[in-house]
């Protein structure tokens, strides 16, 4: 096995862990309601809380932290993110389990922003787009495999235990990215204000724009997805946990063909994708009469409704790269953050439409959201070509 294939494992798995951290508390929520002595409806707060501070610490961090070297603040953020994990595991207040969880989501934008400079640095440039689709990957294992894992060992042991194994894969990770990674990678700080400046680009602000409307598309009918499939197609509960099971499947080999989207044709192909996403989710009512075909929309939603990430990803490090060598951090970033974002938007969005309108047409408020992402999407491609046709009139003076 190559240098660059431990390389490339050990960031995958840093975003599998940073995953089975995030999504773990879900499956859980049960159990540790009840070891904490709260309700249910108290210890679900620990999934909002998370996310706030994960969307509102990951731009700070990312931006206050930017004159340090990427190896050593890796490797500090990777140890202040075992020292909250670890803690989490041995917590038996709700109050110090809420503030560990802080702590942990504090710096794992911040983890997931520097993997993707690392995995950046370290690619050959042929490779770069498919280590990205795989450190999304690392997220939707961590959902397939890594959440099913920690509720069975919560169910049979105790939750302590799942956030304990999470705290041993950790060390051993880092112990492993001491050997392995790079000490100095190609970095240049700036001021906060030198940073910043990357977000008043066209290219970059709209790219920004159509992660959040593609999140908010999703999440508008995926945070419902286990009422969708029981109440709205008529799935037992038995046959639930095998249908997520195959739906995050399918989310691992969306990732996989957004990498082979960003390695070949990038962006220009997106609009077609959009337009597939459209009319998917405007026939979703329809589909929804028959569980064969309303499952099979899912499941192709599923795999190409992201197909969005590498792409964009790789876009905002080539611009930044380009243009704003200061800002590379932030710009691996803005995934993360705008994604985030999107999922509120979404989820807000459908607990409106199920009160107004009902579960069978949350598709048609997700299809709204995609039409705003294709025309974002198209003026992106506008605006980057108009870029580049600049650059070509300005080498040719």
């Amino acid at each position: 096995m190559t240098k660059y294939r431990w390389q490339a494992s050990a960031l995958v798995l840093v975003a599998f862990i940073l995953g089975c951290n995030e999504f773990m508390v879900v499956g859980v929520l049960s159990d540790i309601a009840r070891s904490l002595r709260v309700t249910v409806a108290t210890a679900g707060y620990l999934v909002t809380i998370f996310a706030v501070v994960y969307a509102v610490s990951t731009p700070l961090i990312t931006v206050l932290t930017n004159r340090f070297g990427r190896y050593p603040l890796l490797m500090t953020l990777m140890i202040i993110f075992l020292i909250g994990n670890t803690w989490s595991g041995f917590t038996s207040s709700y109050g110090w389990f809420l503030l560990t969880r802080m702590i942990t989501a504090a710096v794992a934008g911040t983890i997931e922003s520097l993997i993707i400079v690392f995995a950046n640095d370290i690619a050959p440039r042929e490779k770069r787009a498919m280590l990205i689709s795989w450190l999304a990957a690392g997220f939707s294992i961590a959902s397939v495999v890594g959440v099913p894992v920690g509720t069975a060992i919560s169910t049979a042991y105790s939750w302590h235990v799942a956030f304990h194994l999470i705290s041993v894969v950790s060390l051993v990770t880092c112990l492993v990215m001491v050997g392995i990674l790079p000490r100095h990678i190609k970095h240049v700080s700036g001021t906060i204000k030198d940073q910043l400046v990357l977000l008043t680009d066209r290219r970059i602000y709209l790219g920004a724009a159509l992660i959040l409307f593609t999140a908010a598309a999703m999440y508008t009918y995926y945070t419902y997805i286990r009422p969708l499939l029981t109440t709205g197609l008529g799935f037992g509960t038995t046959a639930l946990n095998w249908l997520l099971f195959v739906l995050g499947i399918m989310s691992i080999l969306g990732n996989r063909l957004s990498g082979k989207i960003a390695e070949r044709h990038g962006l220009t192909t997106m609009p077609r994708f959009y337009v597939m996403d459209i009319g998917l989710l405007l026939c979703l009512p329809v589909a929804m009469q028959s569980r064969v075909a309303g499952f099979g929309v899912f499941l192709v939603l599923t795999l190409i409704i992201m197909a969005v990430n590498s792409p964009i990803q790789v876009h905002f490090l080539d611009v930044a790269e380009a243009s704003y060598p200061q800002s590379v951090a932030l710009a691996s970033s803005l995934n993360a953050i705008f994604f985030n974002i999107g999922i509120s938007v979404g989820s807000a969005t459908a607990s409106v439409m199920l009160t107004r309108v009902g579960l069978g047409y949350l598709g048609w408020g997700a299809a709204v959201f995609a039409v705003i992402s294709l025309v974002i999407v198209i003026g992106l491609n506008r605006a980057i070509a108009a870029k580049r046709a600049a650059v070509v009139v300005q080498e040719s003076k």
